[in-house]
Order: C-alpha cells, then structure tokens, then sequence
C-alpha cells in the first residue's frame, strides 16, 4: 500500500463546479470525471448523480397505452387494419360495417397490452423488492437504517457479513486487519471462490468509530461509470494528501461481503451506474423470425390486394363507361357519382374493404392463442418438474415459442449451469496405488448409486460430516500408519493458501480461493490431517488426533505460467520439507529420476482419471538440506526486495528449489455436473445445434467442462487456442485455425470471400462454411476483446462458426453478450443463451430466447429470461419437444389460415367479372362474420395445439428431426407462394364449377335454381367442405377434441344454416336476414351434393397427389426418418447412455488454480492476523 503526492494546480472544488455547467441532459455519455465528497449530499447532488434505483421494467402508469400501443402498431398488419378502419367510416365506399374490423383490432391490441402489462407488473415487483431492501448509513454520527434506493453518492454506508453490498463503493475499514474484507463475486463473474479487497491505511484507521467516519470529508477524482468489472482509477484528496485508487480497492454492487463481520464504505457509482447495471444490456422487445416473416407477407398481400382492387376497378370503369351508363334507368348512378372514372375510383376503395380478409384480423389473435396454450405446456409439462426444489418450468414469455424449434446456435454459462460448482475428491494415485474404485464381492467394477456403503469417519471428530468416499482400502491404509498415504495427506493439509474459521469448536469453515483448493484440504480432513488454522509463520494440523505446529517458511504462489504451487515448512522434527502440487505436464518434468517407474504407474491412472473427466493434479515433495535452504532463503529474500524484473527473479528463484522432487501421487477432483449434462449436449450437437460455452471461469477449468460434458472429445481432429495479446497475434492465429479447418476459406476464389466482396454494405449474412473435421476452438477475454473489434469480428466469427464446440473464458458480462450479437448479426439463425447469474443477464438479454436456470446465484437471471427451469437437461425436452411441436404447430396453421382464406376471398374476385364489377359479395353477409370467427376457428386451433407428427419419445430418440426447423422448410416465403397458388386454384374450382353446373339448371318441378342467393348457399357450403376436407389430410394426430373440433364444426354450420335461414327469423327482421327459405329449398336437390362432392374432388385431389409424390421424388433427411419411425412396430427403447472408451488420453484435465495471485503473500505477510488479545474465535487445543 502506497500513497503519494500528486500535483494538483487548481482548487477541487471549483473544477468540479466548472464541470456542472459544461454537462449536457445527457449527463452520462458527457462525464469524463466524476467527483464527489465524502458526507456530503448538498455538493454531490448539484452534479446529478442517480440515486440507487434500479429499473428493469419497460413502462409506466403514463407511457404504457403510448408506448405499447407504438409496438403493437410496429406489426404491419396492426396497422393495415387501422388504416382499413378509417376506410370503413367512409359511407361513400364502405361495403362493410365499421364495427367488424374495430371490434376484432380491440380484442387483440387489448389481449396483447393485458399480457405486456402483467409481465412488466411482475419487473415492478422485482424491481420495488430489490430498491426496497435496507441498509446501515451513516449520517450525523449515528447509523441510520434506510431504502437501499435512497442512497446517493457520497454516502458512507456499513455492511455486515452475508451481506449484499449495495452499490459500488470505495472501502474505508474493515472488521478484519489491515482493512481486509473478503467478497464473494458469483453475481459477477460466475465465481463462488473468495476475493479480497484492501482499503487504503489512512481510511482504515476510522475502523467502527462513527465520530470519526461522519467527519471524514475525503475528495474523489475518478473514472465515468462503465462496464469493465475489473477496471477503476481514481484519486482520494484526503487531509491534503493524494491516494492512488484501483479496483482492489472497490466493492462492486452485487457481490456478497464474507468472513468479514463488518466493513464501512463510501458509495461512488449508484443505481444505473453501478457496474453491475452497466453489464445488464438493455430490455429490448423480442419478435420471432416469423413475426418478421409475417410483416413482409402481409406487405406482399398488401400489394397483391392493391393489384387486384386496380384490375377490378377499372374493370368496372370500362363496364359502367360501355354499359352502366346506358343502365340508369334501371340502376341509377349515386349522387356522388359524377362519372365512369370517378366510380372506378370508389369501386378501387370497395373491393380493398372486401378483399381485406385475405389478411383477417383473426389471424393475430389465433397466433396469439396457440402461443399460450404452448406455453402452458411447457408449463404442464411433469417431466421438466424437478421435485427437489418444488420447480415447474416456466415460459415466462407467449411470444417466442416456435423459435425454440429453430435453435442453431446454444450459449451456455459453466458455473451453476453445466456443473452444480461443487467439488468433490473422487479418487487418488498414491506411491503407485490406486484408491476411489469401488468393487462387488466378485472384484467387479461397480458404480456409485444410493445404496452403495459410505466409508465411516466416526474415528476423526474434526471430520466433515458433508463429504462423502466410497474405498474403504484408503481409510484402513491411514489406519494402519501408511507411511506414504500419511505423507500424501499431510502435503494436502499443509500446501494451500485455505483460510479456516472455527466460531464454534469443533465445527470448521474453510474459505479458500479456488473451491478445488478447499476440496483437498477438506479431504485430508477427513482422512484425519486436519488443517485448523495459520498464523504469518506456523500451520496448524491436528494429524490422526495429535495437533502439531509446522513452521511456514515460505509460500511459493501459484500463477499462470508455474502453474504449481510449493510450501517450504519446518516440522516440528525440525527437517525443513517442501510440498508442492501442480500440472502433471509441469511437475514430471521436476522428478528426481528415481522416480520414473512410480511416475508411469501414476500416469496411467491419471489417464483414467482424465477419461472419467476429472480435474487431476500432482502432489510431491523435497527434504532439503538445511544450509541449502538458508542459502536459498538468502537469494529469495534478494528477489522479493529487487525493483527491477522483481518476477522473473522470483520465477527463477522457484525454479531453483522446485527440483528433484519425490513423486507422491495424484489427485483426481470432480467438478460435479448437472444431472445428464454430457447426454443432453450429445443429443443437442445430434440436432446439429452448436454448444459455445461462455464462462468467467479460467481457461483450465472451462476445458475441463468441456471434454466432461461432450461438447470436446479426444477424437477431434484439432484444438485452437487464441491467447494473442495484440489484434496482429489475434488475427494471425484465427487464421492459422481458418487455413487447417477449410485452407480454401483465405483465398479469393472462396464464396464466401466473393459473397462478403460483393456484398460491402450492412446487413449481410455470412453463409455456412462445412470445416474438413471436427475442431474446437478456445478463446480468453483479453483476446476476445481484440477479436470483438470491427476489423476482426468476421474472422473470429468465420473461424468460430466452423467449430464443433467454442470455449470463451475469462469473459465480462458485457462480452458474453456482445458474442451473442456478433452471431446474431451476420449469421440468419436463433439464438439461446442459457444461465444462472446475474452475470449472464446481458446474454439472455441479447439472445433471441433466454432461458434462466433457478440456481445457486441469486434469481437475476430467472428473472430477466423468457423460459426458467432447474436443470440443464430439461433444455433438450424444451427444444426437442415442446420447441419442434410448436414451430410444426404454427407452420400447419399458418399455411393452412392462409390458404382458407385465399380460397375464400378470391372468389369475389372471380364473381366480380360477372357482376359488372359492383363490389357485391359472393356470399350472405352474415357467411362472411362467421367463417373465420366460427366455422374454421376451431379447427385450425386444434389442428395448432393437438397435431404431433411423432410422439415425445421419438422427437428424443431422432433429434435430427429437429433440423426442418433450424432452415425454416415448414413456413417461409416459397410455402407462401405454394398457398396463394393452392388457394387461387381452389378459388377457380368454387366459384367456377358450381356457375357452370346451375347455368340454366331447373328443379325436378322445372322451376329455375340460377338464382343469386342459392348460388351463394352452394359456393359458401362447397367452400366450407373443402376447407374441412384439407384440415382433415393436414392432421396428423387425432384426438377426440380434434374429431369434435373438425367435423362438429362443419356440422355446426348446417345448424346455423337452418337457424339463419329460417322462416321466423326472416321474417321478424327482414332487413337483416333476407334468405328466405333458401336452406329449405337448396339442400334437398341433388345437384347440389354432385356440386359440393365435384369441388371437393378437385380441390383434394392435386393435394394427395402432391403429399404422396414429394417424398418419392423429392425426400430431405426428415422423410427417411418418417419411415424409419412408420416401420417400427414396436415403441422405442430408451436412448442409450454414452459410455466411454478407456484409451490414453492426449489431454490432461488441468487442475483449477485461481486465475489470480493467490493468498500467500497475504498470508505470509501476516496482513490477515487478528492479535490475540482481539481474537473472538480462539480455542484451546488439545493435544
């Protein structure tokens, strides 16, 4: 800790007056600086700061009709209805009542803005629990509780242990020495592992004294608010001094304070400012890709509509120029009807009303309805209940579901969301033997499971009652004085940097700084060397019941490049011992030749360990001479003093002493996965989606994951590591990785370098590259950040869409999601980002679906997804399942809406040419309400919640019938074209069949039966069967309610027919109802039946013919999988569980150092050392 002098050549407070009057309103994108002072509000509220009020929600009391209403009228056919509206008010050329479009546009503007309003009700709840909280503020020399959203910066505040901090502050003084307080950053960066934060020495002497901290009036110069989690500089002008501020020195909104009883701090950023809110990305409202579809098709059927309404009209112009003219007397022209043109004007306006069904209102609120009774199956859905924590899965979003069917690209979290980020010493290799199988009474291998034996640690009192070993042969090994398997374990107890904490005797609390750490030494635990606790220069050990005190000599840390760390101690036998573990690829390159047979023995079972997926690591040792080591101490004692090259010297130092080292075996550590974490990614990359892994975890520990849950294995043809440090290094190995994976990809002739030279200008998408194999490619965030920029972003993207699986490590949240926007940008696909921390929010955000996992780290990211359930593998089920069904579901419903109402517009547009083009309607007015509201509404809405082409088990069973969904075959703009056609023709036959067969047609009685309103009858009835005929070939699944739906419906019909027709009712209103007698009369001739039967022969026929002749001539993937599925007689078997092979493996499983220094400098320093005389938790120890 350093403090210096810096020049300052004007007054702090009128520059920061200065920097009042030069803010712009936009307050935020304008501060350089900020400055503020400590207990201070009147001065820190002339800058307008923020208070600490969070805001997730998207509207208010005031904006929400505004505001909803803007997004709702984004949807193009919301808009087209609108504009229909005011057509209708129009008496001149309304040919409709204006009440038939209003009441439909407000059932589903309001359905939609119900639905928007109670989810963003539930982010105000959210929101007002968060800014509601309490907390401890000091003010006047008393501590004062208050509303987490009042605190303004510049306020000093207290936080107590297990306590959330609540807003990024500067820490003043701590319980704990030296202004130490340990922070957990799970919120953060996904880690459970302890970080240490250190105040400044001239703040932490104002310890707890309240006089003391209310008249402390330090002066802050720092940075802007941004989102770098790592990243602060300022200056604190305390009592005409000047400190160095970095961000060891900041408590970041979000992390919890830990073993430290209390800590004060002054407040800098608040609110949106926080680092935290600065990483959450912004609520943005999320349309499906066939919303987006949607809107260019209702613009086509808009043009489509115009052409037709400008044929007709000035058909009729022609007509009433010829003919209309000379027929006044018989139908006179209106009032307002000057001439031919001006007739074929409104004409134009009339028949756009009438054609306006092509795209019915109905459609939007259909659509919205299959998406909430899809939902609520996810919602039903037992097998994606996890009993263990009471949790249904959630679709806390209607919108989105038919993307879940079209999932190319799945981001993942590793922490909490792959594994359950809980350690477990699994198995060990010591002095050549192996321990952590388990075998039955015949000597065969067996596998863990609920009934297998425990082995008892009832003998050590000190054990932990939570850890759980299955070899007894390791226990009665220690028993038995062993005196190898005793060395291992007191190397395990004492080669660490675990802090311990006993508040109550007997009962133990490691804290350690990577959680691997704290498994090893709470195995040794349990097997009897227990680590108790440490001062700057002794460890103790309570081994095999008997406490000794070894002195710490020196603790030689770990780091990235040594990748090992070493203890020197002396033992209470006074023989100084090093102890060192790391890397097995570091540490066999350190092993005094003696060693090479025992070393063999111990790489074969690190090689299972490694097939198994476990984290492994090396543990061996050195007695050393004691004038060798003072000589050594000397030379350390030079490099730890020298100013230049102080960690090179150091390194050297190290390597000098960690040499000739005893081999005394191996640790094997499971970083235990989520339940089915390996078969659901298996299952996944069988449905051809890709699994990026983008974790804040380390390199070492997300590589792991990786081969342990699939997503690499051994069999792949190359790995790729990027860890350049400069853009030129970054370019170069994207490049290389690019030229092994597809060598032609870098030349020009390449397509895709012709498609992105011919296509310069933004968007354009970046095509499918096929690689030569399988590779896997891994990234950090330093060079992540380099490769995120403009000129690099096509290389990384290109180089990492190629890949089978990509790791990015070391990663901010920010960056996560700036992955996800670079996929989403130029690759035409749906995205997931699948997580449990707040630290992932950004990426659920940024994905098309989010999907939240209620897990170990808070609720932030259940809270800001779209779906939330408890375990990974649920994700297969959730796209598989529910996700494939949905998007069949509304491709079947959309073609087939389609479609019936082409047929049942068009044929106006046929009647028009022999009706002088008068805008008069084919079919009875009261036909026209009901067919989409009654008589095919039910159909096609059980045809969307019911139909499945194959049951669940066999979606499981053949993920790639998963693959229609990802190219979007089932619906999109060719299929569109294919239902206009279909519907055209179907149109023709309607209307053309039956005029042709009742021209001059007579009764059995020879009276006529061409007459206008039996016409209609006949068109309406044939057109309702045809309809009813096509749903019924398009279904696939029956079920009761789908008979009931399908058949009652046209039944229905008939009902209404006789009902709407009937004598009594046309009589009593005969403005309303004119078809007097018309059912009567038109369904008893058979000429009618010959008609309905004709059209719907004609209409079916080319559909069979098609439906049977595609798969023949023209099969994709998912057909020949249809087959396999038919000729099945018997349902499935289970999917089998992957087994691996055992061979050796070329990669080993690296054990998880943290990323950073470790504790030993603290620790040696004696920075973390209560006095005695202040020690709470002191207990006297037996021997």
């Amino acid at each position: 800790m350093w403090s210096a002098e810096i020049p300052w050549n004007y007054s702090w407070y009128y520059s920061a007056m200065s920097l009042i009057e030069s803010q712009s309103e936009d307050r935020q994108s304008d501060e350089q600086v900020r400055y503020l002072q400590a207990n201070s509000r009147e001065l820190n509220s002339t800058f307008g700061y923020p208070n600490n009020t969070i805001k997730t929600s998207r509207y208010s009391v005031f904006n929400f009709l505004p505001l909803n209403l803007f997004e709702q009228f984004q949807r193009l056919a919301n808009a087209y209805f609108l504009i229909l509206l005011f057509l209708q008010l129009i008496p001149q050329i309304s040919s409709l009542a204006w009440y038939t479009t209003v009441i439909p546009l407000m059932v589903v503007l309001s359905i939609t803005a119900v639905k928007d309003a109670i989810d963003d009700m539930k982010r105000h709840q959210n929101d007002n629990q968060v800014n509601n909280r309490y907390v401890l503020v000091v003010m006047n020399g008393r501590i004062k509780e208050d509303k987490w959203m009042n605190i303004q910066v510049g306020d000093i505040i207290k936080l107590k242990n297990n306590q959330s901090v609540t807003a990024d502050m500067l820490l003043l003084s701590s319980s704990e020495p030296c202004g130490l307080t340990y922070i957990e950053t799970a919120e953060l960066d996904g880690e459970t592992n302890l970080k240490v934060k250190q105040a400044i020495s001239v703040t932490s002497n104002l310890e707890d004294n309240l006089g003391l901290l209310s008249a402390f009036d330090g002066k802050v110069r720092c940075e802007s608010p941004n989102n770098k989690l790592d990243k602060f500089t300022g200056i604190l002008t305390y009592k005409g001094k000047n400190y160095i501020l970095d961000h060891d020195k900041l408590l970041l909104r979000g992390c919890i304070i830990r073993n430290t009883d209390w800590c004060y701090g002054l407040v800098i950023y608040t609110g949106p400012d926080t680092k935290l809110m600065q990483n959450c990305g912004k609520s943005t409202f999320k349309r499906t890709h066939m919303d987006h579809l949607l809107n260019v098709l209702v613009l086509w059927i808009f043009l489509f509509l115009g052409s037709m309404c400008f044929i007709l009209a000035i058909g009729h112009g022609i007509w009433e120029n010829n003919k209309g003219y000379y027929f006044q007397d018989f139908l006179p022209w209106k009032e307002y009807v000057s001439s031919s043109v001006g007739s074929a004007v409104l004409i134009f306006w009339s028949y756009f009303i009438i054609l306006n069904t092509m795209v019915p209102i109905s459609l939007y609120v259909s659509v919205e309805i299959i998406r909430l009774g899809n939902s609520y199956y996810i919602n039903w859905d037992r097998k994606m209940f996890c009993a263990p924590k009471n949790t249904p899965a959630q679709a806390r979003t209607t919108t989105l579901n038919e993307e879940l069917g079209q999932v190319k690209y799945v981001f993942s979290d590793k922490t909490g969301t792959l594994t359950q980020n809980i350690m477990i010493f699994n198995k060990c290799s010591i002095n050549g033997i192996f321990y952590g199988g388990i075998y039955d009474k015949n000597g065969q291998r067996v596998e863990v499971s609920e009934e297998t034996e425990k082995v008892d640690f009832s003998y050590n009192k000190l054990a932990d009652p939570k850890f759980s070993f299955y070899d007894k042969t390791l226990v009665e090994a220690v028993k038995k004085g062993d005196h190898w398997v005793h060395l291992f374990f007191l190397s395990l107890s004492l080669c660490h940097t675990v802090m311990s904490e006993e508040k109550v005797e007997g009962k133990l609390m490691y804290q350690a700084q990577s959680p691997d750490e704290g498994a090893l030494v709470t195995a040794a635990r349990n097997f009897g060397f227990v680590f108790r606790s440490r001062t700057s220069a002794t460890i103790m050990v309570v081994e095999m019941g008997e406490t000794k005190v070894y002195q710490l000599l020196a603790i030689l840390d770990f780091n990235n490049v040594r990748k090992r760390m070493s203890v020197i101690v002396r033992t209470p036998e006074d023989r100084v011992m090093l102890f060192c573990k790391g890397a097995d690829t570091i540490l066999c390159q350190r092993l005094h030749p003696s060693c090479r047979s025992l070393r063999d023995v111990t790489m074969e079972h690190l090689d299972d360990f490694a097939v198994e997926g476990l984290r492994t690591l090396m543990v061996a040792y050195r007695e050393l001479d004691n004038a060798f080591y003072q000589a050594w101490s000397k030379k350390h004692s030079e490099a730890c003093l020298s100013l230049e090259n102080r960690e090179d010297k150091m390194s050297d130092v190290y390597e000098e002493i960690e040499k000739d080292l005893m081999l005394l075996g191996a640790t094997a550590i499971e970083d235990k996965l989520q339940d089915g974490v390996p078969e659901t990614i298996t299952t996944l990359n069988k449905a051809k989606i890709k699994m990026w892994v983008l974790t804040g975890d380390k390199q070492e520990t997300a590589v792991n994951i990786a081969y342990a849950c699939n997503i690499f294995d051994d069999e792949m043809d190359g790995m790729f590591i990027v860890e350049g440090k400069n853009d030129e290094t970054v370019r170069q190995e994207l490049r290389s990785a690019r030229v092994k994976m597809k060598p032609e990809s870098l030349l020009e002739s390449d397509p895709v370098n012709t498609y992105l030279t011919t296509k310069p200008h933004m968007p354009f998408r970046v095509p499918e590259e096929v690689p030569n194999g399988n590779y896997g490619l891994i990234i950090n965030g330093y060079s992540l950040a380099y490769a995120l920029e403009g000129n690099l972003e096509l290389e990384l993207l290109r180089t990492a869409c190629m890949c089978k699986g990509v790791i990015c490590c070391r990663m901010t949240p920010l960056q996560k999601a700036q992955v996800v926007e670079l996929v989403k940008r130029y690759k035409k696909v749906v995205t997931l980002a699948i997580g449990d921390g707040a630290n992932d929010v950004s990426m659920i955000k940024a994905a098309h679906i989010g999907v939240g996992i209620s897990g170990q780290e808070g609720m932030q990211a259940m809270l800001n997804s779209d779906y939330a359930f408890s375990q990974f593998h649920y994700l297969q089920r959730l796209l598989l399942v529910h996700g494939r069904w949905s998007y069949n579901r509304i491709c079947k419903f959309l073609s087939y809406f389609f479609y019936k109402n082409f047929a049942f517009t068009l044929v106006h547009f046929w009647y028009a040419f022999f009706s002088g083009f008068s805008a008069q309607t084919v079919y009875d007015t009261w036909f026209i309400t009901f067919y989409n509201l009654v008589y095919t509404s039910l159909p096609v809405l059980g045809l969307s919640l019911f139909d499945q082409d194959v049951n669940e088990t066999w979606s499981l069973r053949f993920p790639e019938l998963y693959d229609p969904g990802q190219h979007n075959l089932y619906f999109n703009k060719k299929e569109f074209v294919k239902c206009l056609v279909h519907g055209i023709y179907s149109s023709f036959v309607l209307f053309f069949i039956p005029m042709r067969s009742m021209h001059n047609s007579v009764r059995s009685d020879g009276k006529e039966i061409s007459d206008y309103q039996s016409f209609s009858l006949i068109v309406q009835t044939a057109l309702l069967s045809v309809v009813t005929m096509q749903i019924a070939l398009d279904t696939t699944y029956w079920t009761v309610i789908s008979h009931i739906f399908t058949w009652g419906s046209l039944g229905f019909y008939f009902c209404i027919l006789i009902f709407l027709y009937s004598d009594g009712l046309c009589l009593m209103f005969p403005n309303v109802f004119q078809f007097l007698g018309v059912a009567r009369n038109t369904l008893n001739l058979p000429q009618m039946w010959l008609i309905i039967i004709l059209s719907v022969v004609l209409c079916i026929l080319p559909v069979i013919g098609y439906q049977f002749l595609k798969p023949l001539f023209w099969p994709v993937n998912v057909d020949k999988i249809m087959d396999r599925i038919h000729l099945c007689k018997r349902p499935p078997l289970p999917p089998p569980t992957r087994t691996k092979l055992k061979y050796a493996s070329s990669r080993r499983s690296a054990y998880a150092f943290s990323h950073k220094q470790g504790f030993g400098a603290l620790i040696t320093s004696g920075k973390t050392m209560k006095d005695r005389v202040f020690k709470k938790n002191s207990f006297p120890f037996k021997k």
